[in-house]
């Protein structure tokens, strides 16, 4: 006899072991076989090959001859049996039992088949005896097809199980060979839901013939399984009433139907809950619509059903062109793209739409459309779109060249820059900005480290020289500001302006300024050029040392009592003064006594200012005209007194007039008091320019800067009317220079201080300016009473156009720092200048040497 339960397959007994074994898989492919294998079979298998293609005889054995069968041989059933005869040759045919269990591995399900000899004829089932040896064949055959059935089978005849596969008895859960001549009470026992099914079943079959049903059976330790119960009544006669009973097992089918049900639950709740809208759309036609998409559109979805697609579409916006948008749909199964919408109101809305395929292969199928409104998105997109438009048409429209780098370089520039640069904006597009600089190490184009320290909206100025596409080299200003778009994506902008004439122009004016100069000097008449506020002589030529009756070096910086007698330097400050009152040109004559006798000097004396500005220098004309003057004294006298009285009189009524006039506009201050302190902020700083350009006409080069500071004090105090108090410590106060680049910066950064010192410290106090040195840097300090805010700080300034924000923009980076500080009930105001923006001087030549051009001015000390 074989054993009931398959062996154990380890390696190390396999092929010792006497009984012939064969491992296969659930392809037939032969996994091992032992030595004994070979001692029964002619061909035996060998690993690796497959049952398919072995003979009949070994697949009969392996069971691969009913796969069905084979198949549903489950771990644990009872094995399958087989029995082959098998001829040898110069051998008695041998008869060959084998029985095949099925086991499971971690490698997947495997078969184990055992072979051993038997007698030729085959075993006949007990309940076969007496019958004939085909009869118990076919017996036997019909018993294999019942066990090896998927299905649970069961034949009753009244009452009473007369016999059921093992496959019927484990499907309810009973123990395999118990139930066959049982009455079928037991049965009903087992589960109260069996007796329901059966009580009903009883009535059909005595009606109809048949039964059928579902029903859920528990076996105690495993998961409940649902069945399908086929019953079927043989014969008409119900004395007695036989039956045939088949239990199918649909659990998983259940399953799949329920986990169906449930997507089919959830795909509704998503297309109408779902607040993108939704259209099923087969042959253009929309086959059903969710409500979120009848709500985009503001439409019933009832009317959805049946509309082209393509009329929910603005054609008149929508630029889309729709055989397009099917082609790529049906080469590729999706499109993505924006579509306008038309609303029932007539209103157009933008969405996200989204088309895919519901088979990828067979479009005929239709395909599925999703919209997203985006309607708000678009329209901003296209404001922001419009409004760049218009902004780079108002670029394109000033005389600035504008230059916007991005990262990769060029990104756009106006129509002024293209012209500056010589080319279109193709031929810019990604090239670095220094493309256009000179070769120069030290380009501002080409070393943008500056750039690195500014802030966003933050701004740096320079001059420079740019090479165009065309060969022309030319000077530009510029102010690069950065900012920080979408992404955090840093942008550079340039804004460029030709002073390349300005350069021609201010090149020919000092060419014609020492042109004229050398004509001065080699004037016969005497000419001299007087500072205004404090009447000290800046520049006089050769001839004048015979009307000063002084050398020309030693008289320069002096004022005319320091030059003069005092009589003469009483009647020449008057004149002067007299001049500078009234702003017209004044011709005097004056009668000298010299060495060699009287002389008579004609002197004419003219105010010098710009238009709009206070007279800053005088020039004074001499000549001696004693000869011309002798021989007609006798009959001039007459009319020069006449000609002097008349002078007079016209200079006081146009003394008069002016005065007048400023009491005009002070009334009309004093009527609009909401614009006073506007103007009078931007007055104060064309004054602050005013005074700085007044200081370098005539002198050239670096100013002085207790003169700067000097000038602008007198400024400030002149507009507010409140005395400022000046110091100087440390030595060589006075020897410290400004460059010409960096004193109008200094100069406008002092009125802001003096100003802002002068507007948040009301009161009748001075205000305190000190300028104090040190060998290797200066600072200027502003001292004024008041409270900074609690936490102020200067970084939290933003720049502007006055106050803290345009020091902070004016002040030159590399050599000025600004402080603000609270010292008691003192705020101090302190600007700290380092070189190169600033260097000393030698000290001042004796008084006798060539004049220095500097300008000193002085007020009233508190």
């Amino acid at each position: 006899m074989l054993p009931h339960s398959p062996p154990a397959v380890d390696d190390a007994w396999f092929d010792l072991v006497p009984l012939a074994l064969i491992e296969f898989d659930e392809q037939g492919q032969v996994r091992r076989a032992n030595a004994a294998v070979a001692a029964l079979l002619d061909a035996p298998p060998t690993p690796g090959s497959d049952l398919q293609q072995a003979q009949a005889a070994l697949q009969r054995l392996c069971g691969w001859d009913a796969p069905l069968t084979l198949m549903a041989l489950a771990a644990g059933d009872t094995p399958m049996q087989a029995q082959v005869t098998v001829p040898r040759a110069g051998q008695p045919t041998v008869a060959l039992h084998s029985q095949v269990w099925a086991t499971d591995s971690p490698q997947g399900r495997r078969f184990l088949c055992a072979i051993r000899e038997a007698a030729l004829t085959r075993p006949i089932p007990p309940q076969a005896s007496g019958l004939t040896a085909q009869q118990g064949q076919l017996l036997y055959e019909l018993a294999t097809i019942l066990e090896s059935s998927p299905a649970g089978i069961a034949y009753l005849r009244d009452n009473t199980l007369v016999r059921c596969n093992r496959r019927f008895e484990r499907m309810l859960g009973i123990q395999p060979g118990t139930m066959t001549g049982q009455s079928l009470d037991a049965l009903l026992e087992s589960d109260p839901r069996i007796n329901h099914v059966v009580a009903r079943a009883s009535a059909e079959l005595m009606k109809d013939g048949q039964f059928e049903n579902e029903l859920e059976i528990s076996v105690p330790g495993l998961t409940p399984r649902c069945y399908t119960l086929s019953i079927r009544r043989l014969g008409q006669s119900v004395q007695p009433l036989e039956v045939i009973a088949v239990l199918s097992d649909v659990t998983r089918l259940r399953n799949q139907q329920a986990q169906l049900e449930a997507l089919g639950r959830d795909r509704d709740l998503m297309f109408s809950l779902s607040g993108v809208g939704i259209a099923f759309v087969r042959d253009g036609l929309i086959q059903s619509a969710n409500p979120a998409l009848s709500h985009l559109i503001d439409e019933d979805a009832t009317t959805l059903a049946g509309r082209p697609l393509i009329s929910l579409y603005a054609n008149d916006t929508d630029q889309a062109r729709d055989p397009e948008v099917m082609s790529q749909l049906r080469s590729q199964g999706h499109w993505h793209g924006e579509r306008a919408l038309r609303r029932a109101n007539g209103t157009t809305l933008w969405t996200e739409m989204a088309l895919r395929l519901v088979h990828a292969q067979r479009a005929d199928e239709g395909f599925i459309a999703s919209f997203v409104n985006v309607d708000a998105r678009h329209r901003a997109e296209q404001d922001l779109t419009l409004q760049a438009d218009r902004t780079r048409a108002i670029l394109d429209s000033v005389f600035v060249g504008i230059v916007t780098i991005e990262r990769n370089g060029i990104a756009w520039m106006n129509r002024s820059a293209r012209r500056m640069f010589g080319g279109d904006l193709a031929d810019f597009i990604g090239q670095p900005l220094s493309t256009v600089a000179t070769p120069d190490l030290d380009h501002p184009f080409r070393l943008t480290d500056y750039l690195d320290e500014l802030q966003d909206g933050q701004s740096h100025t320079f001059e420079c020289q740019v090479v165009g596409r065309d060969g022309r080299v030319f000077w530009v200003v510029g102010n690069a500001v950065v900012t920080y778009g979408q992404h955090n994506r840093r942008q550079t902008t340039y804004a460029l302006l030709d002073i390349d004439r300005r350069r021609q122009a201010e090149a020919q004016s000092a060419e014609a300024q020492a042109t004229l100069q050398r004509i001065i000097e080699m004037a016969p008449m005497a000419i001299q050029l007087v500072d205004a506020e404090q009447l000290t002589l800046v520049q006089a030529n050769q001839a004048a040392a015979a009307y000063m009756a002084l050398e020309t070096g030693c008289a320069l910086g002096r004022t005319p009592e320091q030059v003069y007698d005092p009589d003469r330097a009483r009647a020449l400050r008057a004149d002067m003064q007299a001049a500078l009152d009234t702003g017209e040109a004044i011709h005097r004559e004056y009668l000298l006594q010299a060495r060699s006798g009287p002389q008579v000097w004609d002197v004419n004396y003219l105010p010098l200012r710009h238009e709009g500005e206070a007279t800053d220098q005088l020039l004074v004309v001499a000549s001696d005209i004693t000869e011309q003057r002798a021989a007609e004294k006798a009959r001039l006298d007459a009319a020069i007194a006449q000609r002097e009285m008349l002078v007079r009189e016209v200079h006081h009524r146009i003394k008069n007039n002016l005065q007048g006039v400023a009491g005009l506009l002070q009334q009309i201050a004093a009527r609009k008091p909401e614009v006073a302190p506007a103007i009078s902020e931007v007055v104060g700083q064309v004054q602050a320019i005013a005074q700085v350009y007044g200081l370098q006409v005539g002198t050239g080069g670096p100013l002085r800067l207790h003169s700067v500071i000097e000038a602008i004090a007198q400024s400030v105090q002149r507009t507010f009317g409140r005395p400022i108090s000046l110091q100087m410590e440390g030595p060589r106060a006075c020897d410290w220079l400004l460059p010409e680049a960096e004193s109008i910066p200094i100069a406008l950064s002092l009125n802001e201080l003096l100003t802002n010192a002068h507007k948040h410290g009301p009161g009748p106090t001075p205000l305190q300016c000190m300028l104090v040195s040190t060998e290797q840097a200066v600072c200027i300090d502003i001292l004024n009473p008041g409270q900074l805010p609690p936490e102020f700080s200067l970084d939290r300034v933003r720049g502007g156009v006055s106050g803290l924000g345009l020091v902070r923009a004016l002040l030159p980076r590399r050599s000025a720092r600004l402080t603000l500080a609270q010292h008691g009930e003192v705020v101090r105001t302190r600007i700290e200048l380092n070189p190169p923006g600033i260097h000393l001087v030698a000290p001042p030549p004796p008084v006798c040497a060539e004049g220095t051009g500097q300008q000193i001015t002085l007020w009233p000390q508190s």
